[in-house]
């Protein structure tokens, strides 16, 4: 077994300020948007690399989706600029494009597809090491060691997953998250209780993983929804529990959630936290039905109501299910406004998609394709 994380993370109020004593002399800034600058996150890491006496370049504009095209447009500035530390600031999507310039800066003579069979990297830090801050409480990729890159002139996907991608330093500052909006932290918090629960009752859990995920899946309990709300202490500790979360399925994996939500998010432009939230009710009952223990150990860590196994499951699903309401996430992709006859058309297809989705390997009940749609079908109907 192997647990892997970064060798720092810094958390908590002001954690932004510890970049200040790096030791470097150059630093490649990956960015996305404007969110960054407006949230003030860009302007206290370029102070702070200025008090390092570290030189910077800032590469902006990494797209929702990253692109091969952009990290090639990276990995060219970086090996002009020859950097010894790559920052990736923001969600996953910069965050992601910068681990993906990491590697071809390091390695030219790689192709996306070698990049893309599972943990077979050459090592990595032969010319960088990789910091990321997180703006968003979600995705946890300051702390996985995964990366998504999309090619759009062949719409192909390249999943990079890899320990060598792990960052070297994270930076979890509960400031940072303190202005976003409120339907992001509801859609990003869900993801967070999806990404804990599917890694605690993951096939390839272990007692680590399992430390890390329940209590995130505690703190995602008690937090989400005052930080919905906009408790600003809630606010920082929903930055914890992603992090966390992240910690446990970058290790564990996920399971038939994720798979479902994948492509079925892109196809039917749901934003993948809150198709996540639709989905993740109707995979509990599929699941408890052949591996319930773990469940049921969620529900009495929730405190939740009932003497026996199903109840328990009961009352973890209605949990779920009244988090959603009270996030104004709707029920069922009937009621998110899809058309029945789009959902029909693209059943078939997003279920045999699903079902090789590389997340399905770790769901702690097997899935057929037959299956696979009735679960689409009922969570599109919410029968």
């Amino acid at each position: 077994m192997r647990f892997t994380i970064p060798r720092d993370v810094y958390f908590g109020k002001d954690a932004v300020d510890e970049i200040k004593n790096l030791k470097g002399k150059k630093a490649m800034v990956v960015i996305g948007g404007n969110s960054v600058k407006k949230n003030g996150a860009l302007d206290k890491v370029m102070a702070n690399l200025k008090e390092a006496n570290i030189e910077t370049r800032l590469f902006e504009g990494v797209e929702h989706d990253p692109s091969v095209q952009t990290v090639k447009k990276g990995t060219k500035i970086m090996q002009e600029f020859q950097p010894d530390w790559i920052i990736g600031i923001g969600g996953g999507s910069p965050i992601d494009a910068a681990k993906a310039m990491w590697i071809f800066y390091e390695h030219p003579e790689l192709t996306f597809e070698e990049a893309a069979k599972p943990f077979s990297l050459p090592e990595l830090r032969n010319k960088a090491r990789f910091l990321a801050v997180t703006t968003t409480s979600g995705t946890a990729t300051e702390v996985t060691s995964f990366s998504v890159i999309t090619d759009n002139e062949t719409g192909i996907k390249y999943p990079i997953a890899d320990y060598n991608l792990t960052p070297d330093i994270a930076i979890v500052d509960t400031e940072l998250v303190q202005t976003l909006p409120t339907t992001l932290v509801a859609h990003t918090g869900m993801d967070v209780l999806t990404h804990a629960i599917e890694a605690y009752v993951s096939t390839a859990s272990n007692p680590i993983t399992d430390a890390v995920a329940i209590k995130a899946i505690e703190m995602v309990g008690e937090d989400l929804i005052d930080s919905y709300h906009e408790n600003p202490e809630a606010r920082g500790n929903m930055h914890i529990a992603q992090n966390l979360a992240g910690m446990a399925f970058s290790n564990a994996i996920l399971g038939i959630v994720h798979s479902m939500a994948h492509k079925s998010g892109v196809i039917f432009d749901i934003p993948h936290g809150c198709i996540n939230a639709i989905y993740l009710p109707y995979v509990i009952r599929f699941n408890a039905k052949t591996a319930p223990k773990k469940y049921v150990e969620i529900a009495k860590r929730l405190n939740l109501a009932g003497d026996t196994e199903e109840a328990l499951v009961n009352s973890l699903i209605k949990k779920v299910q009244e988090m959603n309401i009270a996030l104004n996430i709707p029920a069922t992709l009937k009621d998110y406004g899809i058309e029945e006859a789009t959902f029909l058309s693209n059943l078939d297809s997003i279920a045999e998609i699903a079902v090789q989705d590389p997340c399905t390997g770790t769901n702690p009940r097997e899935i057929s394709v037959e299956e696979m749609k009735e679960l689409y079908t009922f969570a599109y109907y919410g029968k």
